[in-house]
């Protein structure tokens, strides 16, 4: 059996324990499409559609399913193969941190007119700026304009929040960047375990309830601190098994009336993919079914 025969495999048996979906209105639950990068995008819808997942994050990137630039022969095809096996695609994550990368248009213009909603840019670094604020402005500038090229084509931009040296760590430096900008084009795909590595027990939820008026996305992931060699760590781990308060966040999602979509990404170690994704998996569909619960029967 070769490799997408086992993947497939392990798909279907996987999508054989799948609860079921809450019954009033909630998020869509796609995946992330990097977690399957072994397996080319022809024959990637199956595998997702398979494993019980409703879409799919695609990574149209340098080492993604679809290389930026061959978008003008594959990423039309891409979507063609995830509207055949029954999926939505309404985020595709990028690597675009400037209006003037030539693959800037082509990409986004290529989503847009396929109706994808969202696309998640690259990272900027902080680095050795000597000015915080002034290099935040400089992100806002690029971000802008890639968000003006997504707007003529119908398709927004949502700024994800990643711990570390990055612009955007804190939820603030984002909510500075996308404030001048239309609520309509610009906004954030938020990631709770990212906010809760940088801003702790509390700090998460102010930055989530910051980034609700403008929320267009989510990204589950989970994480523990551990210190080895005397060094305090961010350890990615399966999701529930780590320091995000699940029951908490996806009630404050569903208060704000949050219908999509929720990203499962997954970033630790694992010995088995499809198993590791059917896993979260489960465990979101869970947290959404306590968070939107159908109408009372009479």
């Amino acid at each position: 059996m070769d490799r997408r025969s086992a993947l497939k495999t392990l798909a279907a048996a996987a999508a054989s324990q799948v609860v079921g979906k809450a019954a009033s209105p909630s998020p869509q639950i796609i995946l992330y499409s990097q977690n399957l990068i072994q397996v080319e995008y022809p024959e990637l819808g199956d595998i997702v559609k398979q494993l019980g997942f409703d879409g799919v994050d695609l990574t149209v990137m340098p080492g993604g399913h679809v290389e930026p630039r061959l978008a003008n022969v594959d990423l039309v095809r891409a979507f063609e193969v995830m509207q055949g096996s029954g999926l939505s695609y309404p985020v595709i994550t990028t690597a675009l941190t400037s209006p003037m990368d030539r693959t800037a248009g082509p990409v986004l213009a290529l989503s847009g007119m396929s109706r994808v909603a969202l696309f998640r840019p690259g990272y900027w670094a902080y680095g050795n700026a000597p000015n915080i604020m002034a290099r935040v402005v400089e992100v806002q500038r690029d971000f802008a304009g890639l968000v003006n090229i997504g707007r003529q084509y119908g398709i927004a931009g949502a700024f994800h929040n990643l711990a570390g040296d990055h612009v955007g760590a804190s939820v603030w430096d984002i909510q500075k960047i996308v404030e001048p900008l239309d609520l309509a084009w610009a906004g954030f795909y938020f990631d709770p375990c990212q906010a809760t590595a940088e801003g702790g027990v509390s700090g998460w939820e102010i930055a989530l309830r910051l980034a609700l008026p403008r929320l267009k996305a989510v990204t589950v992931q989970d994480f523990y601190w551990e210190k080895p060699d005397g060094k305090w760590q961010m350890v990615k781990c399966p999701l529930g098994q780590g320091m995000v308060d699940w029951p908490k966040f996806f009630r404050i999602l569903a208060q704000g009336n949050f219908t999509g979509p929720v990203t499962v990404e997954i970033a630790y170690p694992v010995k088995n993919m499809p198993s590791a994704l059917n896993t979260d998996l489960q465990f979101v569909h869970k947290q959404v079914q306590a968070a939107w619960p159908g109408p009372p029967k009479t």
